[in-house]
């Protein structure tokens, strides 16, 4: 292989030569040779391969790399180090240069053309539909006026009794003509009635017929031999067995689509299995009651939805069993007392919708109070800290330590740093579990989780 990085060659190594050509976190350009479910391969200019993980190639959860990016594609990638002892480059996406852009701009374009027909068709309506208000309004005064006009001259009608008349008219017509104003409001009201009532209407797919208590769970969980798939035979969980012993820190990891996010939904039974058992302290979920099963369990989201309320409020939900001094409790444990006292109004201060006035950070340090008060018995961070700074991941990592104590924890986590201290480590790949273990037992084989700890590191070790 020839290497030409302006160097000399006998003073460094070829694999050398191209850490200093390709520096860590360096922007370069390459085009893609082989595209595999688990990521792609990115040619550079010396004739160099890197690979990037899956993980790396979209925010957006994606099954595999295949279908998003064709053999020859021109990307841009960013360099996350060269680990000169095993001879491999890794990248991270950066832009793409899409090939297919006519294409989309032809998607946009048809899309626009829709919404623009629908606002004209919109103001044909209301062009039509106000001069003819306006047309049988004045018709109708003249009509008043006429036949008024005729009975004032016979005596038979007073000229009080006239103007009435035409005001009475007037108070008729203005309905129509404000329903004239507010019609295109009238045709969103229904285009939105229509979603509420079509949600209302949808019948849920998981069965209710569970009346044992859940009030009293330890938080084990077992799930043995679980198929499940979304539609059909499309196995998204594919014979999976594990077990959680209650207060276990229990972590799971793997590519996107890998059915991380399925295991949670299993276990709040939002779905139902086709095949295997799910068992909660050795009574199969489906014997629950479903809403007592719910409560003992807590869900938190990367993305954290916040109602246009109170903190306090956005904290308890309105559940008059919770107290106040439980919230200010649970925010000195959680550590963002601090932050919360130091706003308006404190825990009565209004966040706006969906938290806009708070940070990344402070949205999930309230999620995480939020969790805390209702004394979960099995606690689920679902990727809870991807999308945060280092340091607000810093104190959310506080945070989830002070959660996480004497109960049962399922983390789901991208970064592994997150994760190290787990009792047990669960890697699943296309819906099986790869490998299991501690952290510190899996870096020390060749695997998955290897593979992805090199990935994620390389910078760091490459420094």
């Amino acid at each position: 292989m020839k290497i030409s990085c302006g160097i000399k060659q006998l003073e460094k190594s070829p694999w050398e030569a191209i850490r200093e050509r390709y520096p860590v976190r360096s922007r370069v350009k390459g085009t893609v040779t082989s595209v595999k479910p688990f990521g792609i391969f990115v040619k550079l200019e010396e004739n160099i391969e890197g690979l990037v993980h899956v993980s790396e190639i979209s925010r957006k959860k994606v099954e595999s790399a295949e279908g998003l990016y064709a053999v020859g594609d021109s990307v841009e990638v960013v360099v996350l180090g060269v680990d000169v002892a095993k001879k491999k480059i890794s990248l991270s996406i950066k832009h793409l240069e899409i090939q297919s852009e006519k294409d989309e701009m032809k998607k946009f374009d048809q899309i626009n053309q829709h919404h623009r027909d629908a606002n004209i068709k919109s103001v044909w309506y209301y062009s039509i539909f106000f001069p003819v208000v306006e047309i049988l309004s004045a018709i109708s005064v003249g009509l008043i006026i006429w036949w008024g006009a005729h009975g004032i001259i016979q005596e038979q009608v007073s000229f009080g009794t006239l103007v009435a008349f035409i005001m009475y008219i007037s108070l008729l017509f203005r309905p129509m003509r404000e329903l004239a104003d507010k019609f295109n409001s009238l045709q969103m009201g229904m285009v939105s009635s229509e979603r509420i009532f079509a949600l209302l209407d949808t019948e849920t797919g998981v069965r209710t017929m569970g009346t044992k208590d859940a009030s009293n769970i330890q938080g084990e969980i077992r799930f043995e031999n679980v198929w499940f798939a979304y539609e059909d035979e499309n196995w998204v969980l594919r014979d999976v067995s594990f077990q959680i012993k209650p207060g276990q820190m229990f972590a799971i990891v793997g590519s996107t689509g890998a059915g991380k996010s399925t295991i949670i939904s299993l276990i709040n039974r939002f779905y139902d299995i086709q095949k295997g058992k799910i068992l909660i302290d050795g009574v199969d979920i489906m014997d629950y009651d479903l809403e007592s099963l719910r409560k003992r369990v807590a869900l938190v989201m990367q993305d954290v939805f916040l109602f246009s309320d109170s903190i306090y409020n956005n904290i308890t939900l309105y559940d008059e069993n919770i107290s106040e001094q439980e919230v200010v409790n649970a925010s000195r444990m959680v550590g963002a007392h601090s932050f919360i006292e130091k706003l308006p109004d404190a825990f009565q201060f209004n966040v706006r919708e969906r938290g806009s006035v708070l940070s990344s950070g402070q949205r999930q340090l309230i999620s995480f109070i939020r969790a805390y008060v209702f004394k979960p018995a099995i606690l689920i961070l679902d990727e809870a800290t991807s999308s945060l700074d280092s340091e607000s991941e810093e104190l959310i990592g506080k945070a989830t330590q002070a959660l996480v104590s004497n109960r049962t924890s399922i983390v789901i986590a991208h970064r592994l740093s997150t994760i190290q201290k787990a009792d047990c480590i669960l890697v699943m790949e296309k819906g099986k579990i790869v490998q299991s273990g501690t952290h510190e037992e899996m870096i020390r084989e060749e695997g998955v989780y290897k593979n992805l700890y090199d990935i994620q590191f390389a910078a760091e070790m490459s420094a």
